[in-house]
């Protein structure tokens, strides 16, 4: 291992110290119990699995909370950086250890996209209801035209290199910096970070250890914001918690690769109806401040 995935490494393991701490401190602070059920914790098997492969996990997972009817809307973005966050360490190690890229555009990258998701989730936690609403439903219409255009072969051809230098380096920095922000409000990041990096000419495989290293760093630092507020679902995120591990490690073990396609197609389709539910909710809901904290 280089200085860069060391350093990277201990960063990580400090973040998740502290989104340990800060998880029991909300605990106490909003009296959260309760433990997942069989429900919770398939979503996150289901959904950190299609991650590992490449899928993606904001946007099915918002999806399948949309059709449940639960956690409430306002509370999904912090359930998803909150819950979704253990398995994304996990992946964060396997995946900086398996694929190299060039050690100063990973740190610079995950610092970056950091940044951007401390800022975005100071704004979310203070957001009302509607406004939520209305970006998890564009969000997921986005997520969904990305399955749709990976499908039909849209994206740009890949290169070959793992590193970058000059103005790609810096749009690619900026790049996860805005997109760091927006994990916030459930766009993943990995279909966007995939479709830049082409267009600058990086290797497909580049994208893993920068998105899940972006992912490894951003989730605990934004559940921090979250943590304060209480805007997170105390139960399924434990879920997502118990089940995104046992997701991570089938498909990087043993599964390894799928007919992909007609998993996106899927996928496609269910992101679009609860694209569809979400707007129409945020539709029916008034524009007030919302308030309160996580007890779903």
């Amino acid at each position: 291992m280089n200085a860069a995935e060391i350093g990277l490494l201990a960063a990580l393991v400090l973040a998740n110290v502290a989104f340990v701490f800060g998880w029991l401190r909300a605990v106490r602070r909003y009296g959260l119990s309760g433990r997942p059920g069989p429900v919770d914790i398939g979503i996150g098997t289901l959904v950190m699995f299609f991650d590992t492969l490449g899928i993606g996990s904001f946007a099915p997972t918002t999806a399948l909370f949309k059709i449940r009817g639960r956690p409430s809307d306002e509370l999904i973005p912090g359930t998803l950086n909150v819950g979704l966050n253990a398995a994304g360490f996990l992946e964060t190690v396997l995946f900086i250890t398996a694929v190299k890229v060039e050690p100063a555009l990973l740190a610079a990258t995950v610092t970056s996209a950091t940044a951007g998701a401390w800022l975005g989730a100071g704004v979310v936690s203070r957001m009302p209801r509607r406004s939520i609403q209305l970006f998890m439903g564009v969000a997921l219409l986005i997520g969904a035209t990305f399955f749709a255009m990976t499908n039909l072969g849209a994206f740009p051809g890949a290169g070959a290199a793992f590193a970058l230098s000059g103005w790609r380096f810096a749009v690619a920095v900026t790049v996860s910096f805005v997109l760091g922000a927006l994990m916030c409000v459930g766009i993943g990041n990995y279909a966007p970070s995939m479709i830049v990096l082409s267009l600058l000419g990086m290797h497909p495989l580049a994208a893993f250890p920068i998105m899940m290293g972006s992912d490894g760093m951003l989730q605990p630092v934004a559940s921090l914001r979250f943590f304060r507020s209480g805007r997170f679902a105390h139960v399924p995120a434990l879920g997502l918690t118990a089940g995104g591990f046992v997701g991570v490690l089938v498909a990087f073990y043993i599964v390894k690769s799928l007919p992909l396609t007609t998993m996106r197609w899927l996928v496609t389709a269910v992101v679009t109806y609860a694209a569809v539910m979400m707007l129409r909710s945020a539709r029916v809901t008034a524009p007030v401040t919302a308030t309160g904290v996580a007890v779903d």
